[in-house]
């Protein structure tokens, strides 16, 4: 242990990391920028972080303070100590409706006071689009506007008082009329009052620099905003006294539509004196298909929310602003839940934006420019001549009614003649913003951004000046340093420096990504919508950091461990490296962030690849060898005919328990029943197939064929009453399709009998040498089905998706793995599209349970609800993940995570249905949790109408 973490843990009640795992999830916020520091503090209190200020200030080591991490300039990244305020400065102290204030303590994240204030009619009036992980620590520090500044102005307009600590140790009061002003600040202002008169642009997102012209006396001398955006490098906050405005009863969203972004720039402001509560704007180059998102005609679109005390107003005005705006064609939207889908689109732009269509990265670094709102389409414009000039590409979107642009740009980081690039653009780019009277930072902060540019903007003398109110609060440079005064060069320290230039050798083909692992790393760059506390929607991602709080267990947390290491500094062990491993141990690999995540990480991919690699040539976990190599052991039961012994010697404790502790199990599983009848065995008792209908290839996975089958026999009945001519996969090599088995001996001798397996249970626990040489076998099975049109039918969601991405990406170099992996449906899928006439029986009972979470991810489920809708099956599914996934909840030391993961939204969801419901649950997963933590039998949709097909209304007819 080293001197500076036995002082810390000697002076601090809160949690002290200076272990490998804690520094290298601080390494880099959601900046191009990485350091490393000495260690990570989450205090408890006041006290605490006043502690951490002492020890480090006797030391000379700098402290960061740091909210959720999502700063674009890069100033939540230090190399002294980093203070955690998510951890446990986190709380609503108190919320007075009255005098319309709320006491918040710094890493409070921004939802959490907007569902305090809801009730009371009232919200505060800031919000960026990481509203849901955010804290208000990060916004007051940055000053952060979002999407309702052209209403409620930037964090600094709803401050009102703040309790600060200097780095000194002084306990500070922030507010208006000089008070907590630390001794000399008046002074240097006082000494200064023309220049901080006249060297301040007036803009509505003028976030650059210190706002030291807050403290004019016919401004207040306040104090407390002055604070605001200080990036963290005057003092540390504590605790903040924050104003709330008033809610709006009733809004709607005007969406207007224009050629172009220059159209739709020119346009905003013009829209202002109407009165709007925001003003966005984004390109069509962020909505790859815009119909689908519902988006009205153009190649560019403003979002103008309005509202009012009744919907009656809120519309009113909305289509106000449509008569206003000369668009190319426009849409009102008053239903709250496609505003909020039309809203995703837009928040989700900061992910989106990190790739060009065709793929390519892009980078912050330009993220926030802001210029007077008037002049914001001939900014835009010079904007695009100059990255032509430069042969760069970018998409800029964002606060068009204040004139704050957001943009990524497809810098090449990672090649010397690239950084060189970057830094010219940055030059002209800044001298260019100043020549239409702007600010380098319209709403993330300048960091090592744009901080060295500061001269460009105010001149040499008030950036000097700045310099002097840093040395009047923070004397001994302990705060932060490099930021904001006294910079470090905008292209050093740049987090992609220490990543391998080769690429790194891998299993899976990383399409998206060039097949360079490096490269589906960087794919993180660290907006943290999986560190969200709470979902809603069909939503998943990331389920165990919900249920643990922890940033280990977000995808964000497990990606920076996977670069670091790559890059090898911190980790030092490579893909042995047992920080990677535990980080990754509580992944469920649910796949929501392949979905959810706006920049596409898969982490269940990353996972089964960082396994492949870990345990080559070691031995494994006992649960990879139980249930990784499941369909072993099934079809071995089923080939001796021993599930019923196997069922009885399950349900004798000690014997159980033995077997449990032997495989790697949870003590708290119970080992789920074994079928006493196959469903291929049923299947060839039947007859086999049935009907003339078109052709129909229905998969026997491993849950449906051995756990199962009732599901199996259900689908049969359901796609033959379809009129479709249902089959099984050969099994015999080279067999017609439709064979299902063969009883012919010379078969037997000419071929070799295998059953297909999409290799799931391989791919999760990372046996990909196994799970390759599955995939090949099930190819070869496979290759009469790929010579016909026949669809495969997959009935488990999460076999349907190993077909659909594992399968394609781990065989990227067999050409059957696509064909079949684009032939693979889900079973509401196949009814639509190959029995397009056929009726459902009519059900009409309610439904609840929870959509598969891989069906979210991978396959979607629009098919599936208006399957449900044509059966009368009435009610959504909740989003979310069960939590069993697969081996995950059985494995040993996972199941209270498992638990806390169905509690969130699957286990109330079943309690609070009504009366009648039919709980549906698709995967086999998703049905043992519930059998297991809520004694709820959870039903496949094929049995449901299977069901109501036996119960003969007649419905069920072609």
């Amino acid at each position: 242990m080293t001197d500076l973490e036995a002082a810390l843990r000697g002076a601090v009640r809160g949690e002290v990391g200076c272990d490998v795992t804690s520094r290298a999830l601080t390494t880099m916020d959601a900046s191009n920028y990485r350091r490393v520091p000495l260690g990570v503090v989450a205090p408890r209190d006041a006290d605490d972080v006043a502690a951490v200020l002492e020890v480090c200030r006797e030391r000379g080591v700098p402290v960061v303070a740091r909210g959720g991490g999502t700063s674009i300039a890069g100033q939540a990244t230090g190399t002294g100590v980093v203070l955690d305020f998510t951890r446990h400065m986190n709380r609503l102290l108190s919320l007075d409706p009255d005098a319309r204030t709320a006491v918040v303590q710094p890493g409070l994240v921004l939802d959490r006071l907007q569902e305090a204030a809801a009730p009371h009619g009232l919200r505060f009036g800031p919000d960026p689009s990481t509203h849901g992980r955010c804290t208000l620590g990060g916004m007051i520090g940055n000053n952060a506007c979002g999407s309702h500044s052209v209403a409620w102005g930037t964090t600094a307009d709803s401050v009102r008082e703040l309790s600060v600590l200097t780095a000194r140790g002084r306990s500070l009061r922030p507010g208006r009329d000089w008070a907590g002003a630390p001794p000399g600040l008046r002074e240097l202002v006082d000494g200064d009052l023309a220049r901080l008169r006249t060297g301040f642009p007036d803009l509505p997102r003028r976030i650059s620099g210190y706002a030291l012209d807050a403290l004019l006396p016919e401004r207040g001398a306040d104090v407390a905003r002055s604070f605001c955006g200080s990036e963290g490098t005057l003092g540390v906050l504590t605790e903040a006294v924050v104003g709330l405005v008033e809610a709006p009863r009733a809004r709607a969203l005007a969406v207007l539509g224009y050629a172009d972004e220059a159209g739709a720039a020119q346009a905003a402001a013009g829209l202002l004196p109407l009165g709007p509560l925001t003003v966005e704007g984004m390109a069509v180059d962020l909505v790859p298909s815009p119909s689908a998102a519902g988006l009205p005609r153009g190649g560019a679109w403003l979002f103008v929310e309005t509202g009012g005390g009744t919907a009656a107003q809120a519309r009113a005005r909305a289509q106000a602003v449509v008569r206003a705006a000369d668009v190319v064609d426009a849409l009102v939207v008053t239903d709250p839940a496609r505003q909020r889908a039309l809203w995703r689109i837009r928040e989700d732009a900061s992910g989106t934006a990190t790739r060009m269509p065709d793929g390519t990265e892009a980078w912050p670094g330009w993220e926030d420019c802001s210029v007077p709102p008037a002049r914001l389409g001939a900014y835009l414009r010079d904007f695009r001549s100059l990255l032509a000039a430069h042969g760069l590409r970018g998409t800029p979107y964002g606060h068009f009614g204040d004139g704050c642009i957001h943009v990524r740009v497809d810098f090449d980081l990672l090649t010397d003649p690239g950084v060189a690039r970057f830094r010219r653009f940055s030059e002209e780019l800044a001298d260019l913003v100043v020549a239409h009277g702007g600010s380098l930072s319209g709403e993330h902060g300048d960091g090592q951004a744009r901080a060295e540019l500061l001269p460009r903007m105010y001149g040499e003398e008030t950036v000097a000046l700045f310099e002097r109110a840093k040395a009047v609060w923070d004397p001994d440079d302990l705060l932060n340093p490099g930021t904001l005064v006294r910079p470090a060069p905008l292209d050093a320290n740049l987090r992609f420096a220490v990543l391998p230039r080769e690429p790194v050798d891998v299993e899976f083909g990383y399409p998206a990504d060039g097949g360079d692992f490096s490269a589906a790393v960087r794919r993180c760059v660290g907006v943290a919508k999986c560190r969200t506390t709470s979902v809603s929607g069909p939503a998943v991602m990331c389920p165990s950091f919900r249920a643990t709080g922890d940033e280990e267990h977000s995808t964000r947390g497990r990606a920076r461990l996977l670069h670091e290491m790559l890059a090898g500094e911190l980790v030092t062990d490579g893909w042995r490296s047992t920080e990677v491993r535990d980080a990754l141990d509580l992944c469920l690999s649910c796949k929501g962030c392949r979905s959810d995540c706006p920049v596409g990480v898969d982490m269940a991919t990353y996972k089964a690849e960082f396994l492949h690699h870990h345990y080559a040539g070691r031995r494994r976990p006992a649960a990879h060898y139980a249930m990784g190599w499941l369909p072993v052991w099934l079809r071995w039961a089923a080939r001796t005919r021993t599930a019923p012994v196997v069922n009885a010697l399950a349900r004798v404790g000690p014997l159980a328990a033995v077997a449990k502790r032997l495989g790697g199990i949870a003590a708290e599983r119970q080992v789920p029943r074994l079928a006493g009848e196959t469903f291929s065995r049923w299947w060839r008792g039947r007859g086999g197939p049935g009907g003339e209908g078109e052709l129909v290839v229905l998969w026997p996975d491993t849950f449906t064929e051995h756990l199962s089958p009732s599901v199996g026999r259900a689908a049969v009945r359901v796609l033959e009453a379809a009129g479709l001519r249902v089959v099984l996969p050969p099994t015999l090599r080279g067999r017609a399709v439709g064979d299902g088995a063969s009883r012919s001996a010379a078969a037997l001798l000419a071929a070799r009998r295998g059953r297909v397996c999409c290799g799931l249970t391989y791919v999760s626990t990372g046996q990909l040498d196994r799970a390759r040489a599955v995939l090949r076998r099930t190819l070869d099975l496979m290759a009469p089905v790929l010579e016909t049109a026949a669809p495969v039918v997959v009935l488990e969601p999460s076999c349907a998706a190993a077909l659909r991405t594992d399968l394609p990406e781990l065989l990227h170099d067999d050409p059957r793995a696509a064909r079949l992996a684009a032939r693979v449906l889900t079973f509401a899928e196949a009814l639509e599209r190959h029995a397009p006439g056929w009726t459902p029986p009519a059900v009409d009972r309610p439904v609840t349970g929870q959509t598969h979470c891989h069906q979210h991810a991978v396959l979607g489920d629009a098919a599936d609800r208006r399957l449900r809708e044509s059966a009368g099956l009435t009610g959504e599914l909740s989003g979310g993940c069960c939590g069993l996934a697969g081996d995950f909840g059985f494995a040993d030391g996972h199941y209270e995570v498992s638990a806390a993961c169905a509690e969130e939204r699957l286990l109330p969801a079943v309690r609070e249905a009504p009366d009648g419901a039919v709980v549906l649950a698709d995967g086999f997963s998703c049905r043992t949790q519930l059998e297991q933590l809520a004694g709820v039998r959870g039903r496949h949709l094929a049995e449901v109408l299977a069901e109501g097909l036996e119960a003969g209304d007649g419905r069920g007819a072609g």
